[in-house]
């Protein structure tokens, strides 16, 4: 009788080391499954980025005197003398419109201060600066959208979206229709 119990002993205790193996398996393919599939969104061009530069890390806006970290979709620009990554750009551009700005494209640049050439960005690529034509990944938002929720290419809050979208309309004409958002509605391309 003794054999008969060792060995169900020893058919249970393996049973249930194959069923916490297979569980641990199972745990670390769903882990491992579901990194990848939050790593694919992140660093995502902006809807309003230039076609056809999926490998790029930054652009400059010269319109703006700022760069725009792809990665992070972080706006770099200066305050005062101290550069900052905010999601937003300052306050002065708030009726800046990402869209119809030229983005210049910093293909050679691979670090973590895109800044530490901005003399020679900002002479190279003065305000206004227009190179070859460029199409932007997606469309601006039509009309009936309100620019308070558009910041770096997606939706958030109204104190992060500060300067993101210019209104091609009258503020003024808003006024007029109630929309005391200081903003307006975009209009399709």
């Amino acid at each position: 009788m003794q054999c008969g119990n060792l060995f169900t002993a020893k058919t249970l205790k393996m049973k249930t080391c194959k069923v916490i193996f297979i569980g641990i398996a199972f745990f670390a393919t769903t882990a491992l499954h579901a990194q990848v599939a939050v790593n694919v969104n992140i660093g995502a061009p902006p809807m309003w980025g230039p076609v056809g530069y999926t490998n790029v890390q930054y652009y400059y806006l010269p319109d703006v005197e700022a760069y725009y970290d792809i990665p992070s979709s972080m706006f770099i620009y200066q305050s005062g003398r101290v550069w900052v990554h905010r999601t937003y750009l300052p306050v002065r551009y708030r009726s800046y419109d990402l869209y119809s700005g030229y983005k210049v494209v910093m293909t050679d640049y691979h670090g973590k201060t895109p800044y530490h050439h901005h003399k020679e960005y900002k002479m190279k690529y003065a305000k206004g600066y227009r190179g070859p034509a460029q199409k932007n990944i997606g469309e601006r938002p039509g009309k009936g959208y309100n620019k308070s929720r558009v910041h770096a290419g997606s939706y958030s809050n109204h104190k992060e979206n500060q300067g993101s979208v210019k209104s091609k309309g009258n503020s003024n004409k808003n006024s007029k229709k109630g929309n005391n958002n200081g903003g307006g509605h975009g209009k399709k391309k």
